[in-house]
C-alpha cells in the first residue's frame, strides 16, 4: 500500500464546519440534489430517477446505459451530501455520505471477483477522487485513506493514462488533488508534467479543441480552470502553456456558438449545449481552425445573424464523426441545414450510424468505397465582409473529392459545388431541421417550409444545367436527427441524383426565389457569384 503523509483533522463542531477547497467549486453535477440523495432518489444523465434504497446495489444498471453506470460509480452524487454538510453544518448529511462511501469501498475492491470492470475504468476513477477527497476533509478513517491510495496508484500508472484527451486532464486533476492533499510531491509533480503535455495535444495553439466535438471545449475549459486552482492552492506555479491555451479556448467556444446561444452540434455534441460562460467577443466574424473547422457569421450579438460551420482536418478520432466536408447553416433565426447529431455513447447500430457519413451533409463518390478516418484539407479561402468562399478536398473515396462552399450575407445564400476526379460521379445529401415539411419537389427544386417560413434548394451542374430527380427521405434509412441526448426524430433529407458535378444553392426565407445559372454565373434574387464559387 502506498504511504500517505499526515492527515488534516476532521471538522470540529457542526456549527463550525470549515468550507474546504476540495468540496467547494463547480465539480458537482446539477442532479441529484442533496435532499434527493437523502431520500434515495438518483437522477443521472437525464434519465428517470432511480430508487437507491438503504442498502445499495452497486451492480445496478437500471437503464443499461454506459453513461449512467459511469456517473453512478463516480460517487459525485455522494459528494453533494458532504458539500451540504459544509454549507449547513447538519451532521446527518455527512453521516450518510460516510455510510455510502464506506459501503462502496467494501463492495468494489480493485481486482476483486464480482467487481464490475467499468468501476475501475480511467474516468470513473478520476471523477470519483474528488468526492472521496472532499469526504476525507471531514472523515479520518483508514479505509478512506487506503482507497485513495489505490486510486492514486492507478492514476499514476502510465499504461492507464489517456494522454491528449479530457480523460487525461481529469486523471491529472485527481492525482494532483491526492498529492497535494497528502503531501506527496511525486504525485503532484507527475500530474503537472503530464497535464502540460496533454494540454499541448488537446488544445492547439489557436485554442481549438482537438477532440472533434466543440461542446467538449466547455468541459475542458472548466476542468483546466479547476486544475489551475488546485495548483495555486498547492503553492505550485501554473505552467504558461496551460494558462495560455486555457485562455485561447474561450475564442474557440465563442466561434463554435451559434447566434441562438447553443453550440454547433458537431461530433459528439448535443444541440442543447449552452456554454454558460463568459467568452468575450472575438475580433473576427469568420475563423478557420487548423484543427478542422470553419465557423462564420454575419455579425456578433445578433440572434438573426447567419451562421455556418464547415468540417475538415485530421481523420476521425475521440469524439469526432465522419463529417468531413460537411456543412451546417443557420439563417434568419432558424436552423436550416443540421447535423445528424449525437444520440448517446451506447454501442448500438443507431449510435454508429450517427457517426457515419450518411448522417451528415456531405458528398459521396458514386461506386467508390468510403475510407474511414481520412484527413481532409482546406486548400483555398477568400474572406469578404459580406461573402466568404472555401475549397476543401480529400481522398476519402480513393479519388479526390472536392467541395467548394460560398456563403453570402445580407441576402442570405449558401452555395456548394461538389466534384470528384477522374470523371467520377458524385451525389450529396442535405439534412433539414425537423420542423420543415416538404412543400414541393420538381424540376431540380425542393421547397420546404414551417408555417410562413420557407427554404428552397436548387441544384445545377457546374455547366449550369438543372439537375433534377431529387428524392426526399423522412425516416427510413437516412431521414433522422438526434438533437438531444437519447432523442431520435424523423427529418427530411434531400438526396441528389448522381452527376459529374453538383452545384447546390440553398436560399432561406423564400419559397419562389429567382435562381438562375448561365455563362458560368449564378444569380439569386439579384446576388451574383461564379459557378465555381471563386
Amino acid at each position: 500500500m502506498l504511504a500517505f503523509g499526515g492527515l488534516v483533522s476532521p471538522a470540529q463542531a457542526d456549527d463550525k464546519v470549515t468550507r474546504t477547497a476540495e468540496c467547494q467549486g463547480d465539480w458537482l453535477p446539477g442532479t441529484p440534489t442533496a435532499e434527493e440523495v437523502m431520500r434515495g432518489e438518483l437522477t443521472l444523465v437525464g434519465l428517470p430517477a432511480y430508487k437507491l434504497g438503504k442498502k445499495i446495489n452497486w451492480d445496478a444498471s437500471p437503464y443499461k446505459n454506459r453513461s449512467w453506470e459511469f456517473v453512478f460509480q463516480s460517487l459525485r452524487w455522494m459528494g453533494t451530501l458532504v458539500v451540504e454538510y459544509e454549507n449547513t453544518g447538519e451532521r446527518s448529511y455527512l453521516n450518510r455520505a460516510e455510510e455510502i462511501a464506506k459501503d462502496w469501498v467494501a463492495n468494489n475492491k480493485y481486482g476483486a471477483r464480482g467487481t464490475q470492470p467499468y468501476v475501475w475504468k480511467d474516468h470513473p476513477v478520476s471523477l470519483r477522487t474528488q468526492p472521496l477527497l472532499c469526504l476525507s476533509r471531514h472523515v479520518k478513517e483508514s479505509w478512506l485513506k487506503d482507497s485513495l491510495a489505490v486510486h492514486a496508484k492507478l492514476l499514476s500508472d502510465p499504461r492507464l493514462y489517456k494522454k491528449g484527451h479530457n480523460h487525461g486532464i481529469d486523471q491529472d486533476i485527481a492525482l494532483m488533488g491526492i498529492g497535494c492533499r497528502y503531501g506527496r510531491e511525486d504525485w503532484a509533480d507527475l500530474a503537472s508534467r503530464r497535464l502540460t503535455g496533454t494540454v499541448k495535444l488537446d488544445v492547439d495553439a489557436q485554442g481549438a479543441l482537438m477532440e472533434q466535438a466543440p461542446r467538449y471545449a466547455v468541459y475542458v475549459y472548466s476542468r483546466l480552470q479547476f486544475a489551475m486552482t488546485i495548483m495555486k492552492s498547492c503553492d505550485r506555479k501554473v505552467p504558461g502553456t496551460i494558462a495560455s491555451r486555457t485562455e485561447a479556448l474561450k475564442d474557440f467556444i465563442a466561434h463554435a456558438t451559434m447566434p441562438n446561444g447553443y453550440m454547433a452540434p458537431l461530433g459528439d455534441g448535443s444541440a442543447e449545449t449552452e456554454p454558460k460562460m463568459e467568452t468575450g467577443t472575438p475580433k473576427q466574424e469568420v475563423k478557420a481552425y487548423r484543427a478542422g473547422y470553419v465557423f462564420g457569421r454575419t455579425a456578433w450579438g445578433k440572434p438573426d445573424s447567419a451562421y455556418y460551420s464547415i468540417r475538415y482536418g485530421p481523420g476521425m478520432k475521440f469524439h469526432g464523426h465522419e463529417d468531413h466536408l460537411g456543412v451546417t447553416y443557420y439563417a434568419q433565426g432558424r436552423d436550416i441545414l443540421v447535423d445528424g447529431g449525437f444520440h448517446s455513447y451506447e454501442k448500438s447500430s443507431y449510435r454508429y450510424w450517427t457517426m457515419s457519413p450518411e448522417a451528415h451533409n456531405v458528398p459521396a463518390v458514386v461506386g467508390a468505397r468510403f475510407r474511414p478516418r481520412t484527413s481532409s484539407t482546406l486548400t483555398k479561402a477568400e474572406y469578404g465582409s459580406d461573402r466568404q468562399s472555401f475549397r476543401l478536398t480529400d481522398k476519402a473515396y480513393g479519388v479526390s473529392r472536392t467541395r467548394s462552399v460560398l456563403v453570402n450575407h445580407g441576402e442570405d445564400v449558401m452555395a456548394v459545388l461538389d466534384t470528384a476526379s477522374g470523371g467520377k460521379k458524385v451525389k450529396n445529401m442535405w439534412r433539414f431541421d425537423p420542423s420543415f415539411k416538404v412543400i414541393s419537389n420538381r424540376g431540380g427544386e425542393v421547397v420546404l417550409g414551417d408555417g410562413k417560413f420557407k427554404v428552397t434548394l436548387v441544384q445545377f451542374s457546374a455547366s449550369c444545367d438543372r439537375v433534377s430527380g431529387q428524392k426526399v427521405e423522412r425516416g427510413g434509412k437516412l431521414g433522422w436527427v438526434s438533437p438531444t441526448y437519447l432523442s431520435k426524430k424523423p427529418t427530411n433529407v434531400v438526396v441528389s441524383p448522381a452527376a459529374t458535378s453538383l452545384l447546390t444553392v440553398i436560399v432561406p426565407g423564400a419559397d419562389d426565389p429567382k435562381v438562375s445559372c448561365s455563362g458560368g454565373k449564378v444569380t439569386v434574387e439579384g446576388v451574383s457569384f461564379p459557378a465555381d464559387l471563386f
